[in-house]
Parts: C-alpha cells; structure tokens; sequence
C-alpha cells in the first residue's frame, strides 16, 4: 500500500508539475492536521513520510519535568529515566507512536489540506512563471467573453484582457487563437492575476522580434515605438551594419514580413522608419510618407517647425491629426507643420514688417531743424 502511495505521488508530480519533496510535505502538514483533529494538540507532534518507501511515522516530543501538569506535552523525570537513564530535567523526548484510526473527519481534514497545498503550490509556479515573461507575448485561446472582458486560455493559466486594452475595431470570438502581450502579472486571493493587452506598443515590437531576424540577431535595433492601436502605428529602427538595410529586412521581400504583422494586427497600417541621431534627418524621416523641405530646429524647447509642399500639407498632419501626433511622439519632438505658402508668406510678412519698424525708427531718430532766432524776417524773405 504505501508503495502506491508513493507511486500515486509522482505520478502527481508529473501531472502537475509538482516536485514531490512539495507533496509529502503538504501530506505531513495534513496527517498533523489531522493528529489535531483527534487530539486537540499539534505541539508535540512530527509526521514524517519516508520518500522512498512511503511508510508514515508519527513521533511524540515531551519536555522531561519534575511535576507533570499536561501528560500530552510533559514527562516526569521518573518516566524518562525508564526509558534512558541519561535523560535530566528540561530534556525533551521524542518518541514513535501509533496513532489509531484518526476517523472519518480527520481523513477529511487531511485531505482539504493536501489540496490546499497542491492548489497553492500550482498557483506559486504560475505566478513564477508569468512574472518572469512580463513584456513577452504568447499565444492563447479565446475561452469566454464575459462584460466585454475577454478570458484568454493560456494552457497553464487564464488571462485577462481588459476593455481598455483591447483594440478598436478587433473582433474576438470563442475558440479564436491570437497572440497577446503580458502586460503585468499580480498576486492575489484567487491566485496569480495575468493581465494581458491587444493595443500595447510592446505588443508590436514583439511581432518584429518574431517576424524579423536581424532583429533577433541585434543587426538591427528598434530605436522608437509610436502605436494608436487599431489604425496606425509608426516604428524606428537602426542598424550599424553598412550592408544591411534596416527598413528593408523588416518589410522582408515583397513585404511579407511586415504583412504578417499587418494580419495580426487585423489590417493596422505600419509606417518603418530609418533612425538618425540628427533631429533634422529624424524629424524629416518621421513624417513619412509626406516629404519635408525644410525642418527648422530650436534645440531650447525642443521644438520644430517642418516645411513641406502645399499639396501634401494634409498628407503630413494625416487624418485628424494622426500621422504628426504619432511623428513627434515617435522622435519626442514637438512638431508644426507649415506648408511651403505659408511659411514664406510668414516670412516675407516678417521681413516687411521689420522694414518697416527699421525705417520708422530712423525717421524718429531724426531730430526737427530749429528755426535760427538771429535770422529776421525780410532776410527770410529775399531768400
């Protein structure tokens, strides 16, 4: 029987990958649980499983004293010295017992707390396990929609994906596989809490680490994220490799590296960008697909004004704003666009302007002719 016992506990630890050293001490827990229940007391009590052959021994302690008040926790000195002559006051002797049958609530007890202690052991390597992919992606199932909550089956555990972190216009269905991000994992009462998301940037640079080599290889490095999930996002990268194109390898021949992105985004359009450290070329690559002529920098506010052809003036600011907000949350500069009409017209208007105050400040400059007091009338008049 007790080699069952032991053959039903690794198989147990293989089931759910539980180490067995874990089991047996949630059984030992359990039997002095139980002990408990029939005694009233665990203070003096050791239960000890052997590992290999799964035979149960229960060992009683008792402090050696002069007057015994608590024949459960005590021993007269008398007593002890029957058993080894050596024994002294303030000694403690431990010795096997065998417990007779512990009864039906006491089996009970022992085995709510072996589940107990199974349950919370599978919730530590859960939450050990999730804790350490925080920023990483995996693959789950849609397993039910509950609030406009999606819980997401991830073999081992159940994640969460909020409303709030769920893209617009992504339609989720039961049984649907797709790829989240781990956002954060938490402890809780319930166990360990896998919160997941669908619309963070993170989620994106991911899906290039996957889809792209050269970026797993670290050829090429993803500088900047700038995500509006669901419609557009915009991405920089940057290589030091003069042979390798970095743009190039994430769009991936005849794009189908970044397509498959595309598809698991469910069609949201991706801007990729070369990275330059000089703010000029930076700011200018950015606000792709319009072409910038000329990108005027003020370093203090960390501010520019960029300067493109009238005719893609609405092709820069993008639909509602979108493509220069995502731009300078991109590159971390503020931007404003100026089409070519508008700027100059500006500047010309400010040349004119500061003609004009140059020259009314010389015409104030000039002081009046005073008329000369020695110079009389008639002399005036022949003149």
């Amino acid at each position: 029987m007790n080699k069952e016992f032991i053959n039903a506990i690794e198989e147990l630890e293989r089931e759910k990958d539980i180490s067995k050293d874990i089991l047996i001490e949630a059984i030992e827990s359990a039997l002095v649980s139980a002990y408990k229940k029939n005694y009233g007391t665990t203070q003096n009590v050791r239960v000890n499983v052997n590992r290999e052959t799964g035979d149960i021994d229960v060992f009683m302690r008792k402090d050696i004293v002069e007057e015994v008040t608590d024949d459960l926790i005590e021993i007269s000195l008398e007593d002890a010295i029957e058993i080894d002559p050596r024994y002294a006051i303030g000694d403690v002797i431990e010795y096997q017992v065998a417990p007779r049958d512990f009864g039906r609530i006491a089996a009970q007890t022992a085995k709510q707390v072996v589940v107990q202690r199974i349950r919370e052991a599978e919730r530590g390597m859960i939450f050990d396990d999730y804790i350490n992919r925080q920023g990483e992606i995996i693959t789950g199932t849609v397993q039910r929609i509950s609030n406009e909550t999606i819980f997401i089956n991830m073999g081992k555990a159940e994640g969460i994906l909020a409303i709030t972190e769920q893209s617009p216009g992504e339609v989720y269905t039961v049984n649907h596989r797709l790829k989240v991000y781990i956002m954060d994992v938490k402890k809780t009462t319930r166990g360990p809490q896998i919160y997941l998301s669908r619309s963070h940037p993170g989620l994106v640079k991911r899906l290039f680490e996957l889809e792209v080599p050269e970026i797993q290889d670290g050829i090429v490095e993803i500088m900047s994220i700038a995500r509006e999930a669901g419609s557009r996002t915009k991405i920089a990268v940057y290589t030091q490799d003069e042979n390798v194109d970095p743009v190039g390898a994430c769009v991936g021949s005849r794009g189908v590296r970044v397509q498959a992105i595309v598809d698991e985004l469910f069609g949201e359009k991706i801007d990729i960008i070369t990275w330059d450290a000089t703010p000029e070329v930076l700011i200018s690559n950015v606000l792709s697909p319009a072409k910038a002529e000329k990108v005027v920098i003020n370093e203090q506010e960390k501010s520019a004004i960029v300067i493109v052809p009238d005719y893609q003036l609405s092709l820069a600011i993008g639909k509602e704003g979108q493509n220069v907000r995502l731009a300078a949350k991109l590159c971390g500069w503020k931007i404003d666009i100026k089409s070519h009409s508008q700027y100059f017209e500006s500047q010309e208007d400010y040349a004119n302007d500061v003609a004009y105050e140059e020259t009314y400040e010389s015409v104030e400059s000039v002081e009046p002719v005073e008329a000369d007091e020695s110079v009389e009338a008639d002399e005036l008049t022949e003149e």
